[in-house]
């Protein structure tokens, strides 16, 4: 039997308390889970946050993972996003090396990208692009050989489609 390790996104629904993130990615990292990105913030409820945890893992570890989850006394609910159709987002601002004479390039890989340019500086700027993490690691590519100063990622933010 072989078991195929795919990316899973989580969405948990937790009391607003400090510490809890901490427990929670305590509770990753005790059990040898790997987080590859999280955020965290207000849920449509006041008093519970909402974080999004994407992980690799089978079946088996995936459903582990939930029950250790529901485990933690700060937990009101866990939703296994993938399972489902979504939507997932991520941010990244991106600091490219521009000098004059590349910028009109540049800005043509912005807009390839329907991203922003949100700041210009005498050599370099900063772009701003938004959406799924294949799209933002092609324009990473991209912006790579015009040399990338600085790169700051969100993480997946992500939501079930529809009336769900």
């Amino acid at each position: 039997m072989t078991t195929t390790m795919t990316s899973h996104t989580i969405a948990v629904l937790v009391n607003d308390q400090p510490g809890v993130l901490q427990r929670v990615s305590g509770l990753f990292g005790r059990r040898g889970y790997n987080i590859e990105s999280i955020t965290v913030g207000q849920s449509e409820e006041e008093g519970l946050s909402r974080m999004v945890i994407v992980t690799q893992g089978d079946d088996k570890t995936l459903e582990q993972i939930e029950k250790q989850l529901y485990k933690l006394i700060d937990v009101i609910k866990v939703v296994n996003l993938s399972s489902k159709p979504m939507v997932g987002r991520e941010l990244a601002l991106i600091k490219v090396k521009s000098e004059p004479a590349e910028r009109p390039e540049i800005m043509g890989v912005v807009e390839t990208f329907r991203a922003a340019v949100v700041d210009i500086g005498t050599n370099s700027m900063i772009v701003q692009v938004v959406g799924d993490t294949e799209k933002i690691d092609a324009m990473i590519e991209l912006l790579h050989p015009y040399g990338i100063k600085e790169l700051s990622r969100t993480g997946v933010t992500a939501m079930v489609r529809g009336n769900a």
